[in-house]
């Protein structure tokens, strides 16, 4: 790498954080060395939203981050780039049109292709001056009387004037997140909030509705007794292993991570847009039978099993439909308790649970109040978002507020 007059900032990490920070940074003046683990970078953008990133939502939906650090500091991180100016930046600053996808509330690039996104912040990043090192293991960080030593495998250490850690959780370890940035900036004082995987299948072994496997459809998740009341409506999918679907990802973590007082968390589906009023209705008269009740609104295969499972005959006519199995048939339309015995693991997770509390952070730049000159982006943080481009937005925003405060710290 070649030197500078002053040294560096040092950014780890090429995801989407890292490359949101060096970009800001170089383009504030800051001379910037990205090190990166992969040959390319960017991997997690690469596999987002089946390859064809979303890379916003449309909305921002702040409530409905998870963090057990300050939420209110979590809206001041998010708020120092609101979503808008996200979406300028990328369709004016970058020339990457985006698309609504309204069943979903995701937006995409216009090519719907993950490797224009990654390809075109690297792009972006070279133009602005950054020196991208891929294929470099960062072996060790420490701080020195001029600045911050970054230890490079195979090479001689780097000399920064500020580091900027993206280096991720441990979420899909085959992208390169290995954990490795936690354990760095632990051993400069801060505290780990417990971690877990999040965003990721639910297991049922042995599996009672394995014969469901490929059925999906909208749904309604709630999980009986959080607070504040936890509901999310979206897809769900049955897979050989267990479930799926954006609603299963995003009550996962409420699974994975129990009760406070330790104790199991019930997850329940509601398998149509009909409450139990609705239900009892349409059980209640007309001249078909059971199954013909529940078919405009279920698939066949999974009404005939919620049917098995309440004893219920699907031929059964509705006049002959007795009251006691009406009532039963209902609870497990409006409130099916999920069976799940585990989960799918940091594998398949998209994200991270858990991780550097906020509050040990400037929200305004995201430095370190532990060791000056040391900042923190993305997935690294005590913060996650539901799915749809939220953890995007999460890691722009905080990715450019590294970058700023990084470059806020190089000598002028």
């Amino acid at each position: 790498m070649s030197e500078s007059a002053t040294d560096p900032v040092v950014v780890i990490g090429a995801g989407a954080a890292g490359l949101m920070a060096a970009v800001t940074a170089a383009r504030l003046g800051a001379d910037v060395v990205l090190v990166e683990r992969t040959k390319d970078g960017g991997r997690k953008i690469l596999i987002s939203g089946g390859g064809r990133c979303n890379i916003l939502p449309a909305v921002a939906q702040p409530e409905r981050y998870v963090t057990d650090s300050s939420p209110n500091t979590l809206r001041k991180m998010l708020r120092s780039w609101p979503l808008p100016e996200q979406i300028t930046f990328f369709e004016r600053e970058l020339g990457m049109p985006l698309e609504l996808e309204p069943e979903s509330g995701k937006l995409f690039p216009s090519t719907h292709k993950a490797r224009d996104v990654r390809d075109t912040l690297v792009r972006c990043a070279r133009e602005a001056g950054v020196r991208v090192w891929f294929d470099a293991r960062v072996t060790s960080l420490r701080h020195t009387d001029h600045g911050w030593s970054v230890g490079i495998e195979g090479a001689p250490p780097l000399q920064a004037s500020a580091v900027i850690v993206a280096t991720g959780g441990l979420s899909v370890p085959a992208t390169g997140s290995d954990g490795a940035g936690l354990r760095m900036v632990e051993a400069f004082g801060h505290r780990l909030n417990p971690t877990y995987p999040a965003l990721t299948p639910l297991i049922a072994d042995p599996h009672p509705h394995s014969a469901l496997a490929g059925v999906s459809k909208t749904v309604t998740i709630s999980a009986p007794g959080t607070k504040p009341p936890f509901r999310t409506t979206g897809g769900f999918l049955v897979t050989h292993e267990g479930w799926s679907g954006p609603t299963v990802l995003d009550a996962s973590h409420l699974a994975i991570r129990g009760r406070a007082d330790g104790s199991r968390q019930e997850l329940c589906v509601s398998w149509a847009d009909l409450g139990a009023d609705a239900w009892h209705a349409a059980l209640s008269s007309g001249p078909g039978h059971v199954r013909s009740a529940l078919t405009p609104h279920l698939p066949r295969r999974l009404a005939d099993m919620l049917l098995q499972r309440c004893e219920v005959e699907p031929t059964t006519p509705l006049a002959q439909l007795r009251k006691e199995s009406r009532k039963r048939l209902v609870q497990t339309l409006v409130a099916y308790p999920l069976p799940w015995t585990g989960d799918a693991g940091y594998k398949k997770a998209e994200v991270t649970g858990g991780g550097i509390p906020l509050d040990e952070l400037d929200p305004r730049s995201m430095e370190s109040r532990r060791a000056p000159g040391l900042f923190l982006c993305g997935e690294i943080l005590d913060a996650f978002g539901p799915i749809g481009g939220h953890n995007f937005l999460w890691a722009w925003a905080t990715g450019r507020a590294a970058g700023q405060g990084a470059a806020d710290r190089v000598p002028r």
